[in-house]
């Protein structure tokens, strides 16, 4: 059992040990190795679903996705968010991270999908 549990560690790790890099957006930062959200160095508790959500985002700043290809990126490490359950996914990490940011992060694009949203 233990080495059983000494090799997954290994394979969590990633390839050949390398650490993953950190992913940011301003003042919100993304650790992938440690699965931690900070705003402003101030810890984002997130459900995995909202987790996926917002490292998809950050993987594609500037970028509009589709309600359809969040699904079909996410579906893998999150089967339960569905299309009629990502709106509400959406609107819980956008609240999580306005509280913690005092602003928006995410923003909705009428009739395609969403966006990281710049600073004004």
């Amino acid at each position: 059992m233990r080495e059983l549990l000494a090799r997954i560690a290994v394979q969590l790790r990633g390839p050949r040990g390398e650490e993953v890099p950190c992913l940011a957006f301003e003042d919100l930062m993304l650790d992938p190795a440690t699965r931690q959200v900070t705003v402003g160095g101030v810890p984002v508790h997130l459900t995995r679903t909202e987790y996926a959500l917002c490292h998809l985002l950050l993987q594609n700043p500037g970028r509009v996705l589709s309600k359809s290809a969040i699904l079909e990126r996410i579906s893998r490490d999150t089967p339960d968010c569905t299309e009629g359950s990502l709106k509400q996914h959406m609107s819980n990490l956008r609240k999580k991270l306005r509280a913690a940011g005092g602003r928006e992060y995410i923003e909705a694009v009428w009739g395609i999908g969403f966006q990281w949203k710049k600073e004004s």
